[in-house]
């Protein structure tokens, strides 16, 4: 079975690069075109089920890549993206001066990450980034030929922690998806083998 990892298209939040998290931010008009260019790129390869975020840029997302294919789109909680707590909506730039807090290891550190009070870990992320994949995704192994998950940048490595089984010292392996990057994996007999963790289609 081959799964297709995709981040969301863009977001203002994304363009002016402030932490989303968990706030339900839409894409911007160019976020929607790059999810209908990557429809339209694979309006030919047949893809039997999507699993979505709830959050709106993925499921949205997710939307215009099925286009007008009869494909069901199921929206599963654990798909959200890591909730940063009350630093979300602040800029990556800001965040990084003060250096006062967990976030300063977020892309060069993680496995030395903290969140606020309020926010999530990097464990948990992976935690239910995991279960997801083995509660729901594997066992379609013998029932489907391909299936698509769409969420987003921080949650797509932690499915990928699951894959390649590395520590969080190497959760950011591959670097931070583009938006609308589609990383390709085949699983079968119960391993994962990496067939593209770049392609886009813009």
């Amino acid at each position: 079975m081959e799964i297709y990892i995709v981040r969301h298209g863009q977001t203002m939040w994304n363009k002016e690069k402030r932490l989303q998290g968990s706030v339900d931010i839409e894409l911007n008009e160019n976020g929607k075109e790059l999810a209908i260019i990557t429809g339209k790129n694979l309006a030919d390869t047949h893809i039997d089920i999507i699993f979505s975020s709830p959050l709106k840029r993925a499921h949205e997302t997710a939307k215009l890549i099925k286009g007008s294919r009869d494909i069901e789109i199921i929206v599963d909680d654990r798909l959200r993206e890591l909730n940063f707590g009350s630093m979300e909506g602040e800029s990556y730039e800001k965040l990084y001066e003060e250096k006062t807090h967990g976030f300063k290891y977020f892309f060069t550190e993680p496995h030395l990450y903290y969140p606020p009070e309020d926010g999530e870990t990097l464990e948990h992320l992976v935690e239910r980034a995991s279960e997801f994949m083995k509660d729901v995704i594997e066992p379609l192994a013998h029932k489907y030929n391909r299936v698509m998950i769409v969420a987003h940048g921080a949650m797509n490595k932690a499915l990928m922690t699951h894959v390649k089984k590395h520590s969080l010292e190497h959760f950011w392996s591959g670097g931070l998806q583009k938006n609308c990057n589609v990383i390709i994996l085949d699983y079968t007999n119960g391993h994962y083998t990496i067939i593209d963790e770049t392609k886009t289609f813009y």
